[in-house]
């Protein structure tokens, strides 16, 4: 099985364009591909998981793979799935969060030795020429064309700004930049991306003859990675500061059971043999199953140490009530009203709930629990001289704990 017929496999093909010249390029290694990375915050986070894994996947069976920066891009921003504009960044925190998306991309990518590239698209779009740009580049776009886009179409009632419009122009430029200096033949992105990753292709063939070696290849990233991206607690990042190997390990140990097996084949490199014999599982075995992937994905992330920590830790607490290694909240003299703080702003200084509003209806719910002991009155509150040395667990529903301490 060569490597494209291992991502149809793997459920991650959503549509592409000349299937037959990809399936020569990926599994001869005669790929250069792009994905792109727009560094709208100081951290990638499992929404842009899935791609990480398929760029290792590909540069394992011998491609060459080029991760871009949207340095540029994120100065307009993607209307793609947006019902609003995006939030306009400064040029200072966008080289900020592109310094972070790069030390972290190093962990799945081997940037040694020419084998792949990290290039910022700030260095070719920010120095265009805006009459060049019509000329030379908004001549090959209908606008017709470009209204029927389904990342617009979404847009159009509420209102979709001039600046996002030229989107897909930018992005389609990224395509042709890239093709002409690094002989990139071939770019991959969510299913949402097909109109903007088209017109790349399209520019390309325009410009530079209709036998220009360029094809586009879409993949069922970003419906499900956009899933995935968030908890009810906010956005799962690959930083640790930001989420622990022990939350991130709980993130996947808590999938839905019908998402598992999915989750295993899109992002495990587990072999599909020993996966398919996993289809019949049901029951606790789908519990092994999570525990599986919550471990491959957390060594894959944070290394081997930090995997059998969290999974160490993990069966401690559900066995006893406590683990050495979950994440801790420490609470400050700040925190506490006449030396008390209720139980509403402990669950959500502690970022076991978004906000107030949801800690409430947690307790309402009867889905909340201190050291063992189910809390129903919102109205509870805990002293600080009576929280003990060694903390309390907070717990939020059946899997979500946290400890906290009194600094």
């Amino acid at each position: 099985m060569g490597i494209y017929e291992e991502l149809q496999a793997r459920g991650l093909i959503a549509q592409v364009t000349d299937e037959e010249l990809i399936k020569d390029l990926v599994n001869n290694g005669k790929a250069t591909f792009y994905i792109g990375f727009d560094p709208t915050a100081d951290s990638l986070h499992v929404g842009h998981f899935m791609a990480l894994c398929l760029m290792k996947r590909l540069q394992m069976a011998g491609n060459k793979p080029i991760a871009l920066i949207g340095g540029g891009t994120a100065m307009i921003g993607d209307p793609s799935g947006r019902s609003d504009m995006r939030q306009m960044m400064t040029k200072e925190t966008i080289e900020h969060n592109c310094e972070c998306f790069k030390k972290q991309m190093s962990k799945f990518i081997d940037f040694s030795e020419g084998k792949a590239l990290m290039v910022n698209n700030a260095d070719w779009l920010l120095d265009l020429n805006y009459v060049d740009v019509l000329r030379e580049v908004g001549a090959h776009f209908s606008v017709n064309r470009m209204l029927s886009a389904e990342c617009y179409k979404q847009r159009m009632e509420k209102g979709l700004s001039f600046l996002e419009f030229n989107y897909m122009i930018m992005q389609s430029y990224d395509f042709y930049a890239l093709f002409q200096k690094y002989g990139c033949n071939l770019q991959f992105g969510g299913d949402d991306q097909w109109s903007n990753m088209l017109g790349g292709t399209e520019l390309i063939r325009r410009k530079l003859g209709k036998d220009a070696s360029a094809m586009t290849i879409t993949l069922l990233l970003n419906s499900e990675g956009k899933k995935m991206g968030k908890t009810q607690s906010g956005a799962v990042w690959l930083d640790p500061n930001k989420t622990s190997p022990f939350e991130f390990y709980q993130y996947w140990r808590n999938v839905a059971d019908a998402d598992v097996l999915k989750c295993i084949r899109m992002l495990t490199f587990l072999p599909l043999e020993e996966i398919d014999k996993m289809d019949a599982w049901e029951g606790s075995q789908l519990n092994k199953a999570k525990e599986i992937l919550a471990y491959e994905l957390t060594k894959l992330v944070h290394g081997e140490e930090e995997a059998v920590k969290a999974q160490e830790s993990a069966k401690a607490l559900f066995s006893s009530g406590a683990a050495a290694n979950m994440p801790t909240t420490e609470l400050t003299a700040e925190d506490f009203v006449d030396g008390q703080i209720d139980i509403l702003t402990m669950l959500h200084k502690s970022g076991l709930v978004p906000s107030k509003s949801e800690a409430r209806r947690a307790v309402e719910q009867g889905g909340v629990a201190v050291d063992g002991e189910k809390v129903a009155d919102i109205k509870a509150v805990f002293a600080a001289d009576a929280i003990p040395e060694e903390g309390l667990v907070l717990r939020r529903g059946k899997k979500n704990f946290r400890k906290v301490v009194v600094k």
